[in-house]
């Protein structure tokens, strides 16, 4: 592993995640409260739904599978997919300390099955604060954006509507499960694509 790191030395900007990491729970026990409250009505539309659950779990499994699919097999694709991602939650990260930002969206759970046990765990140790915008969401969007436009995705016409529905649903859960609020998913969107916007820009990134 070792070796293959010497001769692989991109893959050495994965460590801004320990970065990140710090700085996320860092700004969690400095600012425990959100002091400015996210809210659209377009959530007073959407109901809680448990079952979403899945899809947004599936993030812990789609997100870190493609960045280490891409570290592996095309690294221009991965280094526009780090610039995207790791740009977006630094941007992410300022915002949250400027603008500490929250939802009161929570509502108590009265479903008693599986998916319901799983949001009440993810309720416990995931607080409603720094939400917009969305990292979960703004990090979906940056692995679709890179899958159509790599060598081995962009003429494989299957699988990028695989990745646009996978995209769809992940980002879909946040608000049904009221982790996240639509304005959340509104900018964690943007902020992607303008990102890959400047990572594909004319002239090269990499």
């Amino acid at each position: 592993m070792i070796r293959w790191i010497k001769t692989h030395p991109y893959c050495l900007v994965n460590l801004y995640l320990v970065f990140y990491l710090i700085g996320f729970f860092t700004l969690e026990m400095l600012v425990p409260e959100p002091q400015y409250v996210i809210h659209s009505v377009i959530d007073d539309w959407i109901p809680f739904n448990e079952w979403f659950v899945l899809p947004y779990f599936l993030w812990y499994l789609w997100v870190p599978g493609f960045l280490l699919y891409f570290m592996l097999r095309e690294r221009d694709s991965f280094l526009r997919l780090a610039f995207i991602m790791f740009a977006g939650m630094t941007i992410c990260l300022i915002i949250y300390a400027l603008w500490p930002n929250g939802l009161q969206l929570r509502r108590e759970i009265e479903a008693d099955n599986f998916c319901a046990d799983i949001v009440r765990f993810l309720r416990a140790v995931d607080t409603p604060n720094n939400v917009c915008p969305s990292i979960h969401v703004s990090s979906t969007v940056a692995i679709h954006i890179v899958i159509c436009r790599s060598d081995a995705f962009r003429n494989v016409r299957f699988f990028r509507l695989l990745s646009w529905t996978v995209s769809v649903l992940i980002c879909l859960s946040t608000m049904f499960i009221k982790q996240h609020s639509a304005i959340d998913v509104f900018w964690g969107w943007l902020l992607s694509l303008l990102l890959g916007a400047v990572a594909y820009r004319k002239g090269g990134f990499v």
